[in-house]
């Protein structure tokens, strides 16, 4: 029978008496308590892969390599808690970010500040709050931090975002690292050259290195180590030329995650191990102290920690066509098959030994046609009232989802030695807040 227990992708599912199971707590329970729409995270497999990053890039790079939590695939108060307990650093894109950082305590200097479009306003609060590092993008950006870092009398810490020319033969809206990206600098038209020597240069710029990132949802290795290998060139072209030491080297993040059963398993550490060797004898060959290696793992760390669950509304057979599942949830709260066609394991979370021999389409609430979870999917047979887990959605899901069509954004639930609430569930009051009647 084709029943849906063998679709248990990660080690944090699991069944009993045909209920799912996530972090080991009863799902079809954790909606009834909380209601649905329902994120959930496992904890502890956050913890676990932020350490195996840590514990990997430490023996295999060395002393002071580490990994940054890229912060935009999940941002909230407890997530940089987590990161500031497991000792590791963060990057951020936004000062929506940086302030979610302050407010939790983490420590600035250990915060790198990443994007392509810093405003005067974002450059100076993140001085004045005590930001680690910029990674710049563009001349603009370099004599703004300048200007705005002399004024305060500060030297200002960065790294230069680089564009290494590699095609990760990912979804081209997240691939990064080729020539023609509205990312970084491209070293293959020496204008990456050029931007170092004016950097070296600037009063108030402390240049420690240089930043790479070639996509995400990546599972070949080989692309990795192209962009290892270019980037330690370069490192070395620099040095010979403008006598520069390169501190940091930050090769990006990008690893992929298993969302389906086609997707491969990936070794992080594996991973980690292959990349360091290209770096390590690139720098015996030639004689220079490797840099350190900083790596920024976002979805690889929150993407399998987390699921949402929701509450089946409707089913709608149109005969002869397919048929439509529709839940109290959607693109409002997972948008990455609208904007990507991303795709996701869903699940009958109530019937898991049942077989799943029912085709449809997992239709979202708001009033837009493309509000679509998944295709095509095959669950068994579900009637209003039944739960519907779709697995995997810790990464870029609650940290992209909107109001569209005021709709209040789900409740987060931390699943560790408890399960507790670590985002509440707004409320229409908390959609019109800022609304000024007339």
């Amino acid at each position: 029978m084709n029943c849906q227990m063998t679709k248990l992708l990660h080690d944090n599912l699991s069944v009993k008496d045909g209920t799912l199971y996530f972090a080991g707590y009863n799902t079809t329970e954790l909606a009834q308590k909380y209601g649905t729409p329902l994120m959930l995270l496992d904890e502890k497999k956050i913890r676990n892969t932020m350490r195996i990053y840590k514990n990997a890039m430490e023996k295999y790079f060395g002393k002071g390599s580490k990994p940054l939590y890229a912060s935009k695939a999940l941002s909230f108060v407890g997530i940089y808690q987590i990161a500031k307990e497991e000792g590791i650093n963060t990057d951020i894109v936004s000062i929506g970010e940086l302030y979610t950082a302050i407010k939790a305590g983490f420590p600035l200097e250990n915060a790198f500040f990443h994007g392509n479009a810093k405003s005067d306003s974002d450059i100076k609060f993140a001085i004045e709050n005590g930001i680690g590092y910029f990674i710049v993008d563009t001349y603009d950006e370099l004599y703004a931090i300048d200007k705005i870092a002399g004024e305060l009398g500060k030297k200002q810490k960065i790294l230069l975002r680089l564009t290494p020319g590699i095609d990760p033969h990912t979804h081209s809206a997240i691939a990064t690292g080729k020539v023609d990206s509205k990312f970084g600098t491209a070293i293959e038209t020496g204008q990456a050259f050029e931007i170092v020597k004016t950097a070296i240069m600037l009063p108030s710029i402390d240049l420690r290195g240089f930043h790479a990132h070639i996509g995400s949802q990546i599972f070949d290795i080989k692309p990795f180590c192209d962009s290892a290998d270019i980037m330690i060139r370069f490192v070395g072209e620099v040095k010979d030329s403008l006598g520069f030491d390169t501190e940091i080297l930050n090769l990006g993040g990008g690893f992929g995650v298993r969302y389906v059963e086609s997707d491969p398993v990936i070794d992080y550490e594996e991973n980690i191990k292959l990349i360091s060797e290209h770096i390590n004898e690139y720098c015996e060959e030639n004689d220079f102290p490797k840099p350190i290696i900083l790596m920024e793992p976002g979805r690889s760390i929150v993407a399998d920690s987390g699921m949402t669950l929701y509450t089946a509304l409707s089913v709608k057979e149109i005969t002869g066509y397919k048929n439509y599942v529709a839940i109290d949830g959607g693109m409002t709260d997972n948008p990455r098959y609208a904007l990507y066609g991303s795709s996701y394991t869903v699940l009958a979370s109530g019937k898991m030994d049942k077989e799943a021999n029912y085709e449809c389409t997992i239709a979202g609430r708001n009033c837009e046609s493309g509000d679509l979870i998944q295709e095509n999917v095959k669950i068994p047979k579900v009637q209003r009232g039944d739960n519907i887990a779709v697995l995997v959605t810790g990464a870029y899901n609650y940290s992209m989802a909107s109001n569209y069509n005021r709709v209040p954004r789900p409740a987060v639930v931390m699943l560790g030695d408890t399960d507790r609430v670590v985002i509440n569930r707004e409320t229409p009051e908390d959609v019109s807040r800022l609304d000024v009647i007339l």
